[in-house]
């Protein structure tokens, strides 16, 4: 697709410092794009997106990489594609190509943000918005399957939260190319820890998706996801399934203090033995063929509380230079993977750190310690 290469070569000139250095991630192309899609009424976007692949001119299968939303759209402008880089990387070392990519209204992507809900906390319409996120799925999908890098009979959808929300929708259309659906922690109306919106029309529309949808699926949740818990994924579960859709419900077990976060906190415990299980149902690669070197080392902080400790294994995995992780005395923390400069993830770590408590101080920047 000619116009996708100059948006390559322009957004990795104009951003580069927000990616990773080509030392943490030898032997992969990594690059920064937007993706042309167009959507349903004729009118074109450009989703913002990070390229991970294997090297060489060979058609890779395709992971569609979905991000989540936070409760609070405030900033959501900053977010970034890189900040799922743990994910990106673990299938690009199997031979995928991932792209990540932010929908619109989120990062740089074209706006405004199309995801507004319609009715009340009481009377919510969640069909409408997951097709709209579904439109820009269906668009990537059939932007990048014309990528002579690319495999267009094998790509997978992996969205996480709203992000998963999205791929389900979007699996409803079974559009062309694509195999399989991984929904990672998804849903839709999160308000609060542990309260869902309208949870009954969650579900009823979730069970309208189900209806048509025809594509193998896998959800993962986590047994302590406080957006959607356990018994909300298992109602969900039924209605999917009510109308013949194809899909197997995985329950992790509790992962540091939050399991909706456990795809960015803890990818190889989410991704392991049963999306690799999944994956060779379809015919799919599971086998590491790119093996990276550890990532340079950094001694963790002492007294980290449970949460914070599984948050900083995390950051010292992401391969990129753009992240920050702050600390206070009693053990709790803040950080940012996926910035979109160094300055940018410091004073992002060491805000999210001040939400929660006092006397914070960032600890790391990138892959080294922070000059105090």
């Amino acid at each position: 697709m000619r116009r996708l290469l100059p948006a390559v070569c322009l957004l990795a000139l104009i951003s580069g410092r927000a990616y990773a250095d080509a030392n943490l991630l030898p032997g992969l192309v990594h690059a920064a794009a937007f993706v042309p899609i167009t959507l349903p009424d004729g009118s074109e976007a450009r989703l913002e997106a990070a390229i991970l692949r294997p090297p060489g001119a060979g058609r890779f299968p395709l992971v569609l990489l979905v991000h989540g939303t936070p409760r609070r759209l405030e900033g959501i402008e900053h977010m970034s594609p890189e900040a799922y880089i743990g994910v990106a990387v673990a299938f690009a070392t199997r031979g995928y190509a991932v792209v990540s990519i932010l929908r619109r209204g989120f990062g740089r992507s074209s706006g405004p943000y199309a995801e507004r809900y319609w009715g009340t906390c009481n009377n919510r319409d969640y069909l409408q918005v997951g097709r709209i996120s579904a439109e820009d799925v269906i668009g990537a999908v059939a932007a990048l399957r014309r990528e002579p890098w690319v495999d267009p009979a094998k790509v997978v959808l992996l969205g996480h939260s709203t992000g998963g929300f999205a791929v389900t929708a979007a699996a409803a259309t079974n559009p062309p190319g694509v195999v399989g659906i991984l929904d990672i922690a998804g849903g839709r109306g999160s308000d609060a820890s542990d309260h869902v919106c309208s949870e009954d029309s969650l579900v009823s529309d979730v069970k309208a998706f189900g209806a048509t949808a025809r594509v193998p699926a896998l959800w993962v949740y986590a047994e302590n996801d406080h957006f959607f818990g356990p018994a909300l994924a298992r109602r969900m579960l039924a209605a999917y399934t009510a109308g013949g859709a194809p899909v197997r419900l995985i329950m992790l077990p509790a992962i540091g203090a939050d399991g909706h976060a456990a795809l960015q906190m803890a990818p190889d415990e989410v991704i392991g033995p049963p999306v690799e299980a999944f994956l060779a149902s379809l015919g799919l690669p599971t086998k590491v063929t790119i093996a990276l070197p550890p990532p340079p080392p950094l001694p963790e902080p002492a007294g980290l509380n449970r949460g914070c400790a599984l948050s900083f294994r995390a950051y010292v995995a992401a391969r990129l230079e753009a992240k920050a992780f702050a600390i206070n005395p009693e053990g709790h923390c803040g950080f940012r993977i996926g910035a979109r400069s160094a300055d940018e993830a410091r004073q992002a770590a060491l805000d999210a750190c001040l939400n929660r408590a006092t006397d914070c101080k960032v600890y790391a920047v990138g892959q080294s310690l922070a000059a105090q």
